[in-house]
């Protein structure tokens, strides 16, 4: 029988990835101590698993032939160590989103959840980046954006769970000030937008509305973060592109609204990142069943 699992650990990753640095930065490990276990192994079987081409490591026939079963072996492996570390419904779950999802819905509402399920206890933390979950000891990623999908690891499950679409949201009295049928109309008002906006953009929005000379406004506002930016518009500071659902009680009461009913090009996407492995995916699941109903009324 093999004696040594973390060599075929090693080399999974490593084969996975067709590179040792990236090996090395999933396994928390240095280049060097990737390329000593893949050499210790090969010096074991007495065979050659891998080539070098270029930057890439490629498998050898004998290397194919390991990685199928290496594969398979440590799953059945992980699977069976998750069924036997499994915890019940009760106990913490830590959960990760964005500053302005976390602050404007999830808090206002996770009293409710905590009624529901009083045995669950949730942590919460903000993150606007891609964090690393199993290194920083996450169970959910709650996270939004075009390219989520691409970001998340082989490893992880990505559930996308629906999508919105992004308006102009300014005060009911800022509104009263403008001509709703002329979108250009909004240049003349100081126009809040996130420092790093990404495909929700300012131009993209006024690109579809048609109006020309956005290039020339001068009254920008740049913020970290879209809570930030209703902020600044519910005291009647300019306009700004956000998702109706992070301010949603506003806009029923009229404190806030949509002044042009035209919605951005890109809609943000939705999605739940996890490892579909957690011992904790049974209280995962009754926590992402809950949000996701409570987003369907939104």
């Amino acid at each position: 029988m093999f004696k040594n699992i973390n060599l075929l650990v090693t080399f999974e990753c490593a084969a996975r990835h067709n590179s040792y640095s990236h090996a090395a930065q999933e396994l928390c490990i240095s280049q060097a101590a990737v390329s000593q276990q893949i050499r210790q192994l090969e010096a074991i079987l007495n065979t050659r698993l891998f080539i070098r081409k270029g930057k890439r490591m490629l498998l050898t026939q004998q290397g194919v032939a390991l990685f199928d079963h290496a594969q398979n072996g440590l799953t059945i492996l992980n699977k069976g160590i998750n069924l036997v570390q499994r915890e019940g419904i009760d106990g913490e779950l830590t959960i990760t989103s964005t500053q302005a999802f976390i602050s404007l819905w999830l808090m206002p509402r996770l009293q409710g959840f905590t009624n529901r399920y009083p045995n669950i206890q949730i942590s919460v933390s903000s993150s606007a980046n891609f964090v690393d979950l199993k290194q920083s000891h996450i169970d959910l990623a709650i996270r939004f954006g075009t390219s989520v999908e691409q970001h998340t690891p082989d490893n992880f499950n990505c559930e996308y769970f629906g999508e919105s679409s992004v308006y102009p949201i300014c005060s009911s009295s800022l509104a009263a000030q403008l001509d709703l049928n002329d979108p250009a109309n909004l240049l003349s008002q100081h126009i809040v937008s996130l420092t790093h906006a990404g495909p929700y953009d300012w131009p993209s929005w006024f690109n579809v509305a048609g109006v020309k000379g956005v290039e020339q406004h001068t009254l920008w506002t740049k913020v970290n973060s879209t809570d930030m930016a209703i902020s600044a518009v519910s005291s009647g500071h300019g306009v700004t592109l956000a998702v109706p659902y992070l301010c949603q009680q506003q806009l029923d009461s009229g404190t806030l609204t949509i002044p042009y009913k035209l919605p951005h090009p890109n809609k943000v996407k939705r999605y739940f990142i996890y490892d579909q492995n957690s011992p904790r995916l049974a209280r995962l699941k009754i926590f992402t069943d809950w949000l996701s109903n409570e987003m369907k009324h939104c």
